[in-house]
């Protein structure tokens, strides 16, 4: 990686990752926050940064991002970004794991999926990261008459996975989560799954029933549930994002309810920066 960011030398689809720390991340667990069906990678992503502290150690950059600065308390953030942090070691002393989160709020532009996550898998294998993961919402066409939404129990959100090598699958996916057999994982998510294929490399994918026109904070707590127990040595508390998905779905109702008023037609989600920190 660079320390001296610059993307004037990038192709029109080119992506490069620039350091702006150094940190030992060999054997992290990394995460894709990429926007994903009722944004749950993001806040998994974002969940995860705000509850370890964890510091920005990069940035990810291509002319074919959006050209925007995201200011949040007077600070200025670049649209895709690099997190690392571990949570406290617990009382026995165990080492606590390693985790490294890339987030962003937007989505990649198609010609770009390909060549980012192909540096995002570079990069990780460059720092001998352990595996990665990527959370992402499973639309479920449900029977009519059937509650959606705010009416839908959390019990009722079911997980799925689906690893990229053998062992991963047996290890991780077979005993602890409904394995995901038929369907179509897209964007950032499928291609990181295919190449963790290609390089036998562990990419582990949890995909959880979402909503799909606003922030699902539900189907997301239920993918951190899923990533504490099977991963994690040093559990996180998933119950503050269960609180968190009401106050959530009642702003974007709210936000719904004020775009119809003022004959918008903006997507609920585009419109929601207050649940990202």
């Amino acid at each position: 990686m660079s320390r001296n960011p610059s993307s004037a030398s990038l192709g029109p689809d080119e992506v490069r990752i620039y350091e702006l720390k150094r940190i030992d991340v060999e054997g992290a667990i990394v995460i894709d926050g990429f926007p994903s069906v009722g944004l749950v990678s993001s806040i998994v992503a974002n969940y995860l940064i705000d509850t370890l502290q964890m510091e920005q150690i990069g940035i990810v950059e291509s002319p074919a991002f959006p050209t925007v600065s995201l200011v949040r308390n007077g600070n200025p953030h670049h649209p895709v970004r690099i997190y690392a942090g571990r949570p406290a070691a617990d009382r026995t002393g165990r080492v606590a794991d390693k985790i490294v989160a890339f987030v962003s709020e937007f989505h990649p532009a198609p010609t770009v999926i390909h060549p980012l996550a192909t540096t995002i898998m570079d990069w990780i294998q460059e720092q001998r990261c352990g595996l990665l993961v990527s959370p992402e919402g499973l639309v479920v066409d449900r029977p009519e008459g059937e509650p959606r939404g705010r009416a839908t129990k959390l019990a009722d959100v079911k997980v799925y996975g689906v690893a990229s090598t053998r062992k991963a699958s047996e290890l991780y996916i077979e005993p602890n989560t409904l394995p995901f057999v038929e369907g179509v994982i897209t964007g950032i998510a499928g291609v990181l799954l295919n190449e963790g294929r290609r390089r036998g490399f562990d990419v582990l994918t949890f995909l959880a029933e979402a909503q799909s026109d606003y922030p699902d904070a539900r189907a997301a707590a239920k993918v951190i549930e899923t990533i504490n127990r099977i991963l994690l040595r040093t559990p996180l508390d998933p119950v503050p994002l269960y609180h968190e998905a009401e106050r959530i779905e009642q702003q974007l109702l709210s936000i719904q309810r004020h775009a119809s008023d003022k004959g918008h037609t903006e997507r609920p989600a585009a419109a929601s920066p207050p649940m990202y920190r």
